[in-house]
Parts: structure tokens; sequence; C-alpha cells
């Protein structure tokens, strides 16, 4: 395996590892919503975040350069707009239909970096995104009505889907601690301002402050890390696909601990969102295998 291939396997990995910190979330964030209000809950979280990794990162963030430095704030706005979008969405429909639009950025994606960047998709891309899709509907759906919330959501799953196009585009080798630290200040703000004129209400017990804390340095930092070092690796709608893991990562978790069953949706649609990263990670991986031992062989 080259060194190259191997940065790639790391990379998908890390990504894997993230979402399945995200699925392991969805119980957490349901509790702890239901004793502060969406606003405040992401306020605090990104702003205990946003400190973290300016407590750790400064000296990168400072290496970065204006332009680096610009370009995170902006993706770190499109995130936060994107997290309020899907988090007022989920207040107006049910948690298993939020999870299916806000996954459809895996479809927004490659549709953003064609238009944006020109990027043209190998056939076996749009098959995976298809099939993903069709994973999300089997995992989340059993029947939809779009309204107002839906269409926020959907909102929402664009402006992550532009957020990894962009992540793709700028996100460099070696500057993943200061673009992270970037991006997640931004994010603190825009949440922080939603929470005006009276600013962010604390948690209210140690329960909540348990979640925020594993939210903000965890499912947080430590993942906005991970994506953005990942994605200086990864082409951006590769990257879109293996993030579909997050339902088969939440399913798993609500089994696990007994609040879902499982069925046969679970598997099915667990199956093709994990066929769908083996079309667009590993199947190349092995091409590219099979055709180094011909030459070898040769």
């Amino acid at each position: 395996m080259t060194a190259s291939r191997r940065i790639t396997v790391l990379a998908t990995i890390g990504l894997l590892a993230m979402t399945a910190v995200w699925g392991s979330t969805f119980v957490l964030i349901k509790d702890v919503v239901t004793r502060m209000t969406v606003a405040d809950f992401l306020a605090v979280r990104f702003s205990i975040a946003a400190l973290a990794m300016l407590a750790l990162f400064g000296r990168p963030v400072l290496r970065l350069g204006h332009r680096q430095i610009a370009r995170g704030l902006l993706l770190g706005l499109v995130y936060g707009i994107g997290q309020l979008l899907q988090t007022w969405g989920l207040s107006l429909i049910a948690p298993s239909v939020s999870g299916f639009a806000t996954g459809m950025y895996v479809v927004f994606t490659p549709i953003l970096a064609m238009l944006l960047l020109r990027q043209r998709m190998a056939g076996v891309v749009w098959l995976a995104v298809l099939l993903s899709t069709a994973g999300l509907a089997l995992l989340s759906l059993n029947g939809v009505s779009v309204n107002f919330g839906v269409w926020l959501t959907l909102a929402s799953a664009a402006l992550y889907g532009l957020h990894i196009v962009g992540l793709g585009q700028w996100s460099r080798k070696g500057e993943a601690f200061g673009m992270s630290a970037v991006q997640m200040v931004a994010i603190a703000v825009v949440c922080l301002l939603a929470t005006a004129p009276h600013g962010p209400m604390l948690p209210p017990d140690r329960n909540a402050w348990f979640g925020v804390l594993y939210m903000a340095l965890v499912a947080g930092a430590g993942a906005m890390l991970m994506q953005t070092w990942a994605q200086s690796h990864l082409p951006a709608t590769r990257a879109a696909i293996v993030m579909t893991t997050e339902p088969v990562f939440a399913a798993v978790f609500a089994v696990m601990l007994g609040s879902d069953v499982l069925s046969w949706r679970m598997l099915l649609g667990g199956g093709l969102i994990l066929a769908a990263m083996y079309l667009v990670e590993l199947m190349p991986q092995r091409v590219a295998l099979s055709a180094e031992a011909v030459h070898h062989e040769v």
C-alpha cells in the first residue's frame, strides 16, 4: 500500500469514527433540549468548543494567513446557519424525517461540486448517491408530508453540502488545527447571535452539563478537527457518502441502548449505505491493487 493510499484509508476511517460519534449523540441531544432551548444549547456548546480550540490551537490559527482565516470564517458561517436551520426544522417534524432530510447533503454535494467547481462525476458516484439516498429513506421514513420543517431541514442539508464542498476545496494539508478552530469561532458567533437579546442560558443541571460538554468537545471540536483533516485528503463527494453512515451508527446505538428494535428496514437501509461507501471508497482501491499486482507480474 502506497503512502497516499494509506492516508486515504486513514481519512476514511477518521470520517467513520466522526460519524459514529455523531450517531451516539441523538439520545443526549433529545434529553438536553427538553431542558434548554435549542439556541441556548447550540450557543453554549459551540462557545465551549471554540474556546477550547483557540486555547489549544491559537498558534496554528495565526499561521494560517488572512485568506485562509477568511475562508475558515465563511465555512463556519455556512455551517452555523445550517445548524440553526436544522434544529429549527427538527422542532417542527419527527426526528426520523429530520434525519433523512439532513442526510440529503449526499445529493446536494455532487450537484454543488458540479455547479461551483465544474467537477465531473463518474457514473459510479451517482450510483452511490442513489444507493445512499435509498438507504437513508429506508432507515428514516415511514411516510412523510413535506411541510415548513422539512423545507428548513432541506435548506440546512444544502448548506452542509456547500460546507463539504468548500472544505474540500480550501482545506490544506497541515492546516487542520487552525482551520477547524477558525470555523468553530464563526459557528459560535452565529449561535450566540441567535440567543439575542438576552444571551445564552447555561445548562440547568449536572446531566445537562455532561451532555453539552460531550457535544462541545467530542462531537463538536473533535469532529470538526477530524472532518477538516480528512477532507484535505478526500474528494468532497466521497466524504459526503462516507458521512451518510451517521444514521447507521444512530440506529446501532438506538438498538444497543434499548430505545429501538432491530428491523429489516435498519438492515436493508444500512446495507445500502455501506454498499454506496464501498463503491466510492473501497472498490477503486481494490481495482488499483489488482492493476498493481498485474503490473508486478508482467
